[in-house]
């Protein structure tokens, strides 16, 4: 796995190392991007500096996730292919005469011959450049494949810190009704509701000291009216069908938060289990088993990207995976046309004929049947051939269509870039939209939660004075909830706008 981070890493400098291949357009686009993309990922990295668990997470799926070393694999695949553009092998024809042939230079016993061909001038060039501009663009298909892992990843633990969150935001919920339950027995028995009053205080946060002083002044007033009742209840001791509906009242209120308390803890128990299918998909995702725990941040520091919107859109036009894949395929597919050119042109061959002779005896007799039977001794020598070959192209229309085919494909990446230029930028322009609302938002709900918890405090002391009714601290309750889930769900679905627009980039 070592080996695989080791050349993972270093492939990203293989482009750069080839770049011999593209035009010089395509170089000094490189070397643009190269500077953005350095002053981006600093800005993400500030940003994401706290998020150390999530880090570890992303680099542990890096090395491990299956889906990805394929992916990383089909690359190497393609890196070999630039090594097999080499001249054609030499072809090699060796003869043996069963019986000797027998010429004016002597009997020939074998022939051999070796022949090797050129391709016309600047192909073979013209091949690897093509090779290197795929090998390339299948680069940039896993740079893809690893930011869709990264965002799956990262999506999928912002669900479950939104879950774990939304456990917490329920179980202070939880302490929040055990508080009221208690301030309605300590109620219902005529107690001192002072303490519990103050406990409220603590579970809510509030730390305006105003409002601890209220708490504690209406405390002592409490006390001093229980006190000063006591003759009253005295009084209603001995007759008992005035105090009975009052009691009945305060018992009610019990009943009520008791149901209530039941019910949250029947969600919590809900929300546990809720997070086992999260978990397990995470585990996945990461390459680890199922059921192993899964560390959450206890507080998610939210990543800043303000005054960096047009920086990202720039960053995106320029790095994203699945453009560069599409102009280095145009590039390639050019190189194609380049080559279907020079397939057209004749291919040049060069080699050696070596011919086997042996000396041939003398026969026959000199002036027999006028010397033509008579067969001098001699020759033998063995002969060397210098060769030439040279195709002949002259079917033209094969070439002519492999060439338009290829130009073809080339305007068709052409279309497909631009296509998706003007697609990223919608999309980004969508995402930051929504990235700026949810900061608006944002602030909305943290002043409308301040404002809620103080109003739940004084309206808890009220109700402790029987100022106010049981029904008017579930309303606040359940607005006080509801606008700590909303905050936690608009956090998160910022921090996914966000994952989203870096996976846009192609970090």
């Amino acid at each position: 796995m070592k080996k695989f981070l080791k050349i993972y890493h270093g492939s990203a400098n293989f482009c750069s190392k080839e770049r011999g291949c593209g035009s010089n357009q395509y170089q000094s686009i490189s070397n643009i991007h190269k500077y953005l993309f350095l002053i981006v990922f600093m800005v993400i990295q500030i940003g994401a500096s706290n998020a150390q668990i999530l880090d570890n997470y992303i680099k542990e799926a890096v090395e491990n996730n299956l889906g990805l070393q394929a992916s990383f694999k089909q690359y190497q695949v393609s890196l070999e292919k630039v090594n097999q553009v080499s001249l054609d092998n030499p072809q090699l024809n060796i003869g043996i005469y069963t019986r000797p042939m027998e010429l004016l230079m002597g009997n020939q016993r074998a022939e051999a011959s070796i022949m090797q061909m050129f391709p016309w001038f600047g192909m073979l060039k013209t091949q690897k450049d093509e090779a290197t501009l795929m090998a390339e663009a299948q680069y940039e298909a896993f740079r893809e494949e690893r930011n869709r892992l990264v965002f799956q990843v990262k999506d999928t633990y912002f669900q479950l810190l939104q879950l774990q969150h939304t456990i917490d935001i329920t179980q202070e919920n939880l302490e929040i009704l055990k508080v009221l339950e208690e301030l309605a027995i300590v109620r219902y028995q005529g107690g001192n509701t002072s303490g519990t009053v103050s406990s409220l205080s603590k579970v809510l946060g509030n730390s305006n000291p105003s409002s601890g002083a209220t708490a504690q002044s209406d405390g002592m007033n409490m006390a001093g009216s229980s006190s000063s009742s006591a003759p009253m209840g005295q009084n209603t001791a001995g007759n008992g069908m005035n105090s009975m509906p009052s009691s009945s009242g305060k018992l009610t209120d019990v009943l009520r938060l008791q149901v209530q308390i039941k019910a949250l803890e029947s969600e919590l128990s809900q929300l546990e289990v809720n997070k086992r299918p999260l978990v397990t998909k995470f585990n996945q995702l990461i390459g680890r088993e199922r059921n192993e725990d899964v560390e959450i941040a206890a507080q998610e520091n939210l990543t800043n990207i303000n005054g960096w919107e047009e920086v990202y859109l720039d960053s995106i036009l320029l790095n994203n995976p699945m453009l560069m894949m599409l102009e280095k395929e145009s590039l390639a597919y050019r190189k194609q046309a380049e080559m279907a050119k020079l397939e057209g042109s004749p291919m040049l061959g060069a080699g050696l004929n070596y011919m086997v002779f042996s000396p041939r005896p003398e026969s026959g007799m000199i002036g027999g049947m006028d010397g033509m039977e008579y067969m001098p001794s001699g020759m033998g020598n063995n002969m060397v051939m210098p060769m030439v070959s040279m195709t002949l192209p002259i079917y033209r229309k094969k070439y002519k269509s492999m060439q338009s085919e290829a130009i073809l494909w080339m305007e068709s990446s052409q279309k497909q870039k631009i296509e998706l230029e003007n697609l990223l930028a919608t999309e980004f322009e969508t995402i930051s939209t929504s990235i700026k609302d949810s900061e608006r938002k944002l602030k909305l709900l943290e002043e409308q939660i301040e404002l809620m918890q103080q109003t739940l405090e004084i309206s808890v002391t009220s109700y402790s004075s029987e100022g106010s009714s049981m029904e008017e601290i579930f309303s606040i309750q359940r607005e006080l909830l509801d606008f700590k889930l909303e905050k936690l769900t608009t956090e998160i679905e910022r921090q996914v706008a966000i994952a989203r627009l870096e996976s846009l980039i192609g970090i």
